[in-house]
Formats: C-alpha cells, structure tokens, sequence
C-alpha cells in the first residue's frame, strides 16, 4: 500500500500538493453547501470535451500530418518555436488560455518529437504556457477573470483597451525577443509515414471542437452539450474517452476547493483589506501567485475600486508559480506525460521564465500607471 501512494505522489505530485492544501483549509471552513459555488462546472466541461476530441484527432494523427507542415514550412528550430508560441497566443485572444494550450500543445509535442527535439520541449512548452496566459489580455473574452471584472466593474471596451494595451504590447515583444534566443537548428522529419486524410472522421471531430469551445461562450448548454459531444465520440473512438487525462480534472476540482476556502478564511479577508489600497497591482500579482488569477480577480474585487489596477495584475499574476493559473497545470501535465523524469529542470526554467516577465510587465505597468496619475 505505502509503495502505491510513493508511486501516485510521484506520478501526480501536483494533484498529492493540491490536495494536502485543500484538506488544510478545510480545517478553517467546514464543509458546507456553498463549496458548490467554488466549482466552475463550465469550465470543468469544456475541459473534459476538449481533451477527449483532442484524443480523437490524435488517433487520426491529425497532429502528425500538421506538425509536417509546420516544419516544411519554416525549416528550422528558431522558426518553428516563433511559429508554436505566436499561434498558441493568438489562439488565446479567441479560445481562452485553457483551451489554446489543449489545442495547440499536442502539436508542438508533435512537431518535436517527430524532428527528435525533445531537449526543446521544455523551453517551447513554458513559452507556450506563458503565451497563452498573457495573449488574451487584450480582449474581455480573452481570460475568464478579464470577463468578471470586466462586468462586475462595468468597464467600456475602450477603457479596456486602453488599460490592458501597453502590457499587451510589451508582452508580445519580450515573448518575441525570448524565443530569438533559439538557435537556427535545421529541422527535419525523422519518419517518411505518410497518413491518409480520413476526411469524415477530421470533419466529425472539427464540429466536436467547436461544440467544445461553444460550452465556454455559452452558446452550447453545458450539461446538454457534454452528454451529446460524449455519446458521438463513444461510437465514433471510444477510446478518446477512455484516454482523457482524468487526474488533471481531479486537479482542478481540488484547486477550485483550496481556492474556494481561502477566499473564505477570515484572516485572509484582513490581510487583503488592509495592503491592497497600497499597492493593487503588487498585491493582485502575489495573490494569484498562492490561489491562481480567476479565484485572485474575484476575492480582491470586493476589496478595491482600483480595477485600472486590478485588472493587470491578475492578468500579468497569471504567470510566476505553477498555480498562478490552471493554464500553468495543464501545462506541466502535458510535458510530465512526455517527459516524465526531466520535471526538476522543467520546474527551475518555469520558474525563471514565468518570474522573469512577472517582474518586468510588473514594473512597466506600475511606471504607467503611476505616470497617468
């Protein structure tokens, strides 16, 4: 028994974190009927769907066919990596963070693996995670705590704009001037296999995918649209569903619970109403460093008025540790899948990366806004 849980806690270390954390805070707030309201069931959903399709265009090797193209398209590392990283952000403008990263991990996996680059992965992995965190700031839609302030504040789309844009901008250039430093290694596919196209099949699982991504925008019930994108894909591979990365669901489930909790501790409700007139976006940032950015922008909006503040904050928050925001573990699920004895390296270039432009977009956005004041 004790060699089983040695082995679950080495296999799923953030999911045995998590947990211990969340049983800890549930020591500070019994269990009641309001831990319903900490669960985002919705996102919970478009998670599921979302990787079992991803699943089921694996097994068509969609993303063999697309990694090929990539690399006869742009030829070397250097290239490839600008081209992995820039989709993957500019997907986040229209997907959300969790949902770019679901779909466009895979491929760079792919693309890697096949050109026998796996020594890359990490790097091209973490600039991924934090191109998706960081592309969506832009647009109220583009990250789910950008959509709760942007209507619990009542924000104008210019506004918006104009308090989200020098960050933005700033971030698209670091994440640019970063990926540079890759070398022009020349790339080249290892394997000669040819796939043949299943179009029915390709054009079966493309409607799933947007069924999915309709679950977030709400224009697909939730429930209704689980059960239905669940039910096609039993006849068409049941095995996408048996495939789906259950543990990272479980993961976020507790997270929502630890979250949750924290939200509630009187002690943290103190602390927050006492520094955060201080210093919004310093605190705002530090706060999604402990208990993620959606959990971070909703706790803190009770507490200020400074949403010109706030808003950056839990956008630039959503980079730095690996729960500063549920993007970041899906993630580093994703890469421990297929790199699963390289995590302490991964850990230690993660965690210079992500800090690395927290502390920058971090000090431009305070230059800016005190300039305006």
């Amino acid at each position: 028994m004790l060699a089983k849980i040695i082995d679950f806690i080495k296999k799923q270390p953030v999911l045995f974190i998590a947990t211990v954390a969340m049983i800890v805070t549930c020591f500070f707030v019994h269990i009641d009927s309001e831990y319903l309201s900490y669960f985002n069931f919705r996102t919970l959903a478009t998670l599921f769907c979302t990787l079992e399709v991803v699943n089921a265009f694996s097994h068509i090797h969609t993303f063999e066919k697309i990694s090929r193209s990539i690399v006869m398209r742009f030829h070397n590392l250097k290239k490839v990596t600008l081209a992995l990283v820039f989709i993957t952000y500019l997907g986040s403008m229209f997907l959300a963070n969790d949902m770019a990263l679901l779909t466009f991990l895979p491929l760079g996996y792919f693309v890697l693996n096949r050109t026998n680059h796996k020594e890359a992965m990490s790097f091209t992995f973490i600039m991924q995670n934090i191109a998706a965190n960081l592309g969506g700031m832009v647009t109220p839609f583009g990250n789910p705590q950008n959509l709760y302030l942007y209507s619990y504040y009542n924000i104008s789309n210019l506004n918006f704009v104009k308090i989200m844009l020098p960050s933005f901008l700033a971030a698209t250039v670091l994440i640019f001037i970063v990926c540079l430093f890759v070398k022009p290694i020349p790339l080249e596919i290892q394997d000669n296999v040819v796939y043949p196209f299943r179009k029915r099949r390709t054009y079966a699982y493309s409607f799933l995918f947007v069924c999915s991504i309709l679950i977030v925008f709400h224009f697909v019930p939730c429930l209704a649209g689980t059960i239905a994108i669940t039910v096609a894909l039993f006849f068409l591979d049941k095995d996408a569903i048996k495939e789906v990365n259950y543990p990272l669901l479980l993961t976020f489930c507790v997270f929502f619970v630890f979250s949750g909790n924290m939200a509630r501790i009187p002690a943290v409700n103190k602390f927050f109403s006492e520094v955060l007139p201080k210093n919004t976006l310093l605190f705002g940032i530090l706060s999604c460093q402990v208990i993620s950015n959606v959990p971070s922008a909703v706790l803190l909006s009770h507490f200020t008025t400074d949403y010109a503040s706030l808003l950056p904050a839990v956008n630039i928050g959503g980079c730095g540790t690996l729960i500063a925001s549920l993007a970041s573990l899906i993630t580093f699920t994703e890469y421990k899948k297929a790199n699963a004895g390289k995590i302490y390296s991964y850990m230690i270039q993660f965690s210079s990366l992500n800090f690395g432009f927290v502390i920058v977009l971090y000090f431009l956005q305070y230059a800016i806004i005190h300039f305006y004041k």
